[in-house]
């Protein structure tokens, strides 16, 4: 067994442990490998041992890496920020985008959509905790970007992503994780359809599931530590 295979096992037996601890199904979470500046070999490696979707900080490194890893079935998330200038290769390459926080980024991406790929599965990500250095809506803005996204042709609004600061203790960390479950809640109260809590890393993946994460994105405990980026 490979160290990444090997390093997979353990995560999904922290995932199925935290399931069992907050009386869910394992199926209810999935395990999202954040490959952002690993090669093409360690997506992989990751693949044998089952791993099928992937997330990537980096668009031009990631769509190099998705176009040599063509022929393997495999499902790519936009996890890192999209300027303007790089809609279009998201809307290109991706599957999912989960970092979407302005209508203009969601029309552009809707616009740029190729004919013949089905709808591009966005996640809006929400500044929850308010750190001033975060990108992200405002909680408070959330519900109508949720029902402008809503009505773009070529999206499917999926639900919310949110990279709170980390916490010092369980508790700490779940915090604003519950706070972003309690959002999800209310904006399918009101009516907005959504599936999908992006939330939740390596430091803090059992408090996210605690509070309800359905997607984990996991990159650390799987690959080890990153490789520095050049530039």
């Amino acid at each position: 067994m490979t160290t990444i295979a090997a390093n997979l096992q353990t995560v999904r037996g922290r995932i199925a442990a935290a399931c069992a601890r907050a009386q869910r199904q394992v199926e209810e979470v999935t395990l999202l490998a954040v490959s952002k500046t690993f090669g093409p070999e360690e997506v992989r490696e990751a693949h044998a041992a089952g791993q099928r979707a992937f997330g990537e900080n980096y668009i031009q490194e990631a769509v190099e890496k998705i176009g040599l890893l063509s022929g393997l079935a495999l499902e790519w998330h936009c996890i890192g920020p999209i300027q303007s200038n790089k809609t279009r290769l998201v809307a290109q390459h991706f599957d999912w985008a989960h970092t979407v926080d302005r209508l203009k980024i969601a029309q552009r991406l809707s616009e740029q959509r190729p004919e013949g790929k089905p709808p591009l599965c966005v996640c809006i990500q929400v500044n929850i905790d308010g750190g001033p250095s975060k990108s992200g809506a405002a909680p408070g803005e959330v519900a109508e970007l949720a029902r402008e996204i809503a009505r773009l042709p070529n999206l499917r609004l999926r639900g919310l992503m949110t990279i709170p600061e980390p916490g010092a203790d369980f508790e700490a960390q779940k915090a604003p994780h519950e706070a972003a479950a309690a959002l999800f809640r209310q904006l399918r109260a009101q009516g907005i359809e959504m599936d999908t809590l992006s939330m939740g890393m390596t430091a803090d993946l059992e408090a996210a599931v605690a509070a309800g994460s359905t997607m984990v994105r996991v990159g650390t405990a799987i690959f080890g530590g990153r490789p520095k980026k050049e530039g």
